[in-house]
């Protein structure tokens, strides 16, 4: 069983360590470069942080996949990715890795010369059309009740890419606290390792370890009190390889829950995403305007601190990794129970934070004739949050 397991073990430990030993030295160099994240009305950090630590992720991943390759050809590992040729699912490996790169350098761009939505977009974009180009895309989907497929065929390509330019921004948003989007990732990435394993998806399951490693290493230096962030150039990082691997794991044609248990395993920053745009969407800003609304603000303001915030939401994550877990090992109808607890349970908890409930708020001025925003230290800000209650009790 530990020979199976030894490249697995070999390569988590080898993320591990590099990412501890190179997120000192990336934080330097955000230092010097003047990459840094200052206080202001939108951050919770009091101080200046150097941001960048994806820099620090990224270079662990591509060392330990070079790793993988030099133990395939020197020890008789298996071929975790099959580098040097379309691998065992038909991809090419290395177009895949373009693609990735792509997303990483939009977002070390991004943070150090703040790019637009737009040019962050198309970087998004671009690096979804190379890695489907690649070979990553879903071909057909199969209803496991009716055990009917729907074939999708060039379809398959524009939704792929949605899929993963969504995935990609789901973590982007959910970093607002220190560690909380590098721990959401190593017990997401841990549980996705587990589940390839089981269904013998090796680069899958190699691709996971290897992004859980390098987020925990990153972790010692970024959870609270954090000395460094890992800016956007590791939320969009993150966002795509996580994305990835669950397409990685579905083999061109995915079942309902071959979808569905990676949505489940990333469930927190879906449901932060998703709250997210509905809140500012009925506060009539748009959804690119960032607010205080998001699940650890809304902790916070319950009176949690800033380590208890995000422990908390590790459980949270945790306990929906395991009820995914639990969805791959048993039949269709107890499958569906499973997640239909998780969703409720989730929901309603989503519910009791009012993470639906908006932030922003707008109010008619009759003196200017306009419809404008309430500043929250306005006195009429606490009215019409009492107004906006009332006209919208089903939430």
């Amino acid at each position: 069983m530990l020979g199976l397991w030894q490249p697995f073990i070999f390569l988590f430990l080898s993320a591990s360590a590099l990412s501890l030993v190179l997120t000192p030295f990336v934080r330097r160099l955000a230092w010097r470069l003047g990459v840094v994240d200052r206080p202001s009305s939108r951050r919770i950090n009091r101080q200046p942080i150097p941001r960048m630590g994806g820099i620090a992720i990224y270079v662990s991943i591509i060392a330990c996949i070079l790793l993988d390759t030099i133990g395939f050809r020197l020890v008789g590992w298996p071929s975790l990715f099959g580098f040097g040729t379309l691998g065992s699912l038909g991809r090419n490996q290395e177009l895949f890795l373009v693609g990735m790169s792509v997303v990483f350098l939009t977002g070390l761009l991004d943070d150090g010369f703040t790019l637009s939505p737009k040019q962050k977009l198309a970087g998004q974009v671009l690096g979804a059309v190379i890695a489907v180009s690649s070979g990553l895309v879903i071909d057909v989907i199969v209803n496991p009740v009716a055990n009917t497929g729907i074939e999708l065929g060039w379809v398959g390509y524009p939704i792929t890419v949605v899929y993963l330019v969504a995935y990609t921004n789901i973590f982007n948003l959910i970093d607002g606290l220190d560690g909380l989007a590098a721990g959401i990732a190593c017990i997401a990435s841990v549980t996705m390792c587990v589940i390839s394993a089981m269904a013998g998806h090796l680069d899958a399951a190699a691709l996971s370890i290897i992004l859980a490693g390098a987020t925990l290493g990153f972790l010692r230096y970024n959870f609270n009190p954090a000395s460094i962030f890992m800016g956007d150039s590791g939320s969009l990082l993150i966002g795509f390889v996580l994305g990835s691997i669950s397409l990685m794991s579905v083999q061109r044609i995915a079942g309902l829950t071959s979808i569905i248990v990676p949505l489940v395993i990333s469930g927190i920053p879906i449901i932060d995403t998703f709250s997210a745009i509905i809140r500012r969407g009925r506060a009539h800003v748009s959804i690119g305007q960032a607010d205080k609304g998001h699940i650890h603000h809304r902790l916070m303001n319950e009176g949690l601190n800033q380590r208890q915030t995000v422990l908390f939401i590790y459980a949270w994550t945790t306990v929906l990794c395991i009820g995914s877990v639990m969805m791959t090992q048993v039949t269709v109808v107890p499958r569906i129970f499973i997640f239909c607890i998780l969703i409720f349970s989730s929901v309603l908890f989503s519910w009791r934070l009012r993470l639906f409930r908006p932030v922003l708020l707008h109010h008619y001025n009759p003196e200017t004739g306009t419809d404008e925003l309430v500043d929250p230290q306005d006195p009429c800000f606490a009215e019409e949050e009492e107004k906006f209650d009332e006209e919208h009790s089903i939430f």
